[in-house]
């Protein structure tokens, strides 16, 4: 659901930042609670979308698909992999990303065969779906949880963690209902199931509607304990609805917010819509660039969360920005809706583009699984590793540091500027994969 507008917009405000950090895996912290379900919520997970004409899904016509509102950009798996630089000689192979979704869809499995079948895409060597308390009826009628925007949701995550890691078995949790309770039981229940995995969430809450002693989110942070401990990478979404998630002051969403959470902020191409990707006639070849995600025409009206925590105190991996609290998102991936990617959910009737850094989530997953092929075993918690990255010389290498544009929603009265280095709208920037991968399993030397 789409959160109130605030206050009329003022001046956007700017982090700057080298992006070194220390390497500790020390995390904030929380207030302990003994608060159970009163302090129960319901997670956001729904991905701006807009129907395509399955008709239209031609190799000529990619990528601009006419879509319900008219034509737009949108990206295949094909598309991302070149712009990324995704490596040909790593699959994932031997690993397992666990998607965590609420309610889930009734014709995933189905729906990811015909999509693999639709991009030339060979089909998981193990595709599993796990209902930690029951496998829940679709009800599209739900509106007031949103099961539509759950379902297509469920079909973004599986799709796409399995295109860019298509070696990697894929693990799907369903929870019962979105409510954090059922989520953090759902989670609870599979993280000894899989050690050395890597978890994506593409949900999250404004932290500004919780407190501190929230006995939901210490039962979050306990479950990202024990991944750490079991070597299980956790990864989410920042949001949708720019630096102050619709309210009057800035707030990131949690869980990405969570010290031992990645969170992924969101970008478009540069210039706005199809820069990201360099074309030769309709084919990708190479990475074009990239500005802050910010769509505020009507029909959109998104931007990427990222802001600082009101909950979590700043980590060690963090200390040399030099911030106020624990700053969110850690890295970036594209998340435009016009510049979207191609989605198929067949309850809901088809093709959809797809845009929100629900995109970024389970890439970044992916992403994870492809360094663990390459270690050999599991990195487990990689922030500290991340902006250890960031103050070497192999930054530039790495990630594309964005420098242009901010995440001031429209119609609210702040957000931040992308700039040199780690900021608040894309973390470090995005990956050039095939570099990152390696300096992934083994970290460059920061100048002391």
């Amino acid at each position: 659901m789409r959160l109130a507008h605030a206050l009329a917009a003022v001046s956007v405000l700017t982090v700057l930042g080298s992006g070194c950090g220390q390497d500790s895996t020390a995390p904030g912290s929380i207030s302990e609670s003994k608060a159970a379900l009163s302090d129960d919520f319901d997670y956001i997970a729904k991905p701006p979308h807009v129907q395509v004409t399955p008709a239209k899904l031609t190799p000529g016509a990619i990528p601009f698909c006419n879509s319900s509102i008219g034509p737009l950009i949108c990206y295949t798996p094909t598309f991302l992999r070149t712009a990324y630089n995704f490596p040909r000689d790593l699959d994932g192979t031997g690993q397992t990303i666990v998607i965590v979704d609420a309610f889930g869809s009734p014709t995933i499995a189905t729906d990811l065969a015909q999509f693999d079948a639709a991009f030339g895409i060979p089909d998981p060597p193990s595709f599993q779906v796990i209902c930690a308390e029951g496998c829940p009826p679709f009800n599209p009628q739900d509106t007031k949880h949103d099961v539509v925007g759950w379902s297509v949701e469920t079909s973004l995550d599986v799709e796409y963690a399995h295109a860019m890691a298509p070696g990697a078995r894929i693990v799907l949790v369903v929870a019962a209902t979105s409510s954090g309770n059922a989520i953090n039981n759902a989670e609870r229940k599979v993280l000894s199931q899989f050690p050395g995995a890597i978890m994506s969430q593409s949900f999250g809450i404004p932290e500004i509607l919780l407190h501190g002693n929230n006995g939901q989110i210490d039962q979050a942070h306990k479950n990202y304990e024990a991944a750490q401990q079991a070597g299980i990478t956790v990864i989410a979404g920042a949001g949708d609805f720019g630096a102050t998630n619709g309210f009057a002051t800035a707030n990131p969403q949690f869980p990405a917010s969570d010290p031992l959470v990645t969170g992924v902020g969101g970008t478009q191409g540069h210039p706005y819509p199809n820069g990201l990707v360099q074309l030769s006639g309709n084919t990708p070849v190479a990475y074009g660039a990239e500005e802050v995600w910010n769509e505020p025409q009507p029909g959109f009206e998104a931007a990427t969360g990222g802001a600082l925590s009101r909950l979590f105190p700043p980590p060690a991996y963090q200390s040399g920005l030099k911030l106020t609290g624990r700053g969110v998102p850690d890295v970036g991936y594209n998340a435009a809706i016009n510049g979207g990617v191609l989605v198929l959910d067949n309850a809901l009737g088809g093709f959809f583009i797809v845009g929100g850094t629900s995109v970024g989530a389970p890439q970044w997953a992916a992403i994870v699984a492809l360094a663990n092929q390459l270690k050999g075993g599991s990195l487990g918690f990689i922030n500290p590793t991340l902006y250890q990255i960031a103050c070497s010389s192999n930054y530039a290498q790495d990630f594309h540091d964005i420098t242009i544009g901010n995440n001031q929603l429209v119609n609210t009265p702040v957000g931040f500027s992308a700039a040199t280095g780690w900021d608040a709208a894309t973390g470090l920037g995005t990956p050039n994969v095939a570099n990152l991968v390696h300096d992934l399993v083994t970290p460059p030397s920061c100048p002391s």
